[in-house]
């Protein structure tokens, strides 16, 4: 258990934002598992659309200040070069 009061205020903080974040990154590994799933199935156009949704839902979440912009910054480019790759491939 906490020793200083601040301490007691600080889980508590911690907890609401836990609260927070968890569907919302939830969201996110929902969609990028979808715009995955499109890839290996070779629809590349809905891949696309799936990928415009990924990415805006990135954008939200770090404004929100759940995830930090690099790290969503990132992702979209991971994302992206997964799709052009496959466009090429195909």
């Amino acid at each position: 258990m906490p020793i200083l009061h601040a301490s007691y205020k600080s889980i508590k903080v911690i907890k609401r934002r836990t609260e927070h974040n968890l569907p919302v990154k939830s969201l996110l590994k929902t969609e990028t598992k979808k715009f995955i799933e499109l890839l290996a199935s070779k629809k590349l156009d809905e891949a696309k659309k799936q990928l415009i949704k990924v990415s805006s839902e990135l954008d939200k979440a770090c404004s929100k200040g759940v995830i930090h912009k690099n790290t969503a910054s990132r992702k979209k480019s991971r994302l992206a070069k997964k799709l052009n790759s496959a466009k090429i491939n195909a």
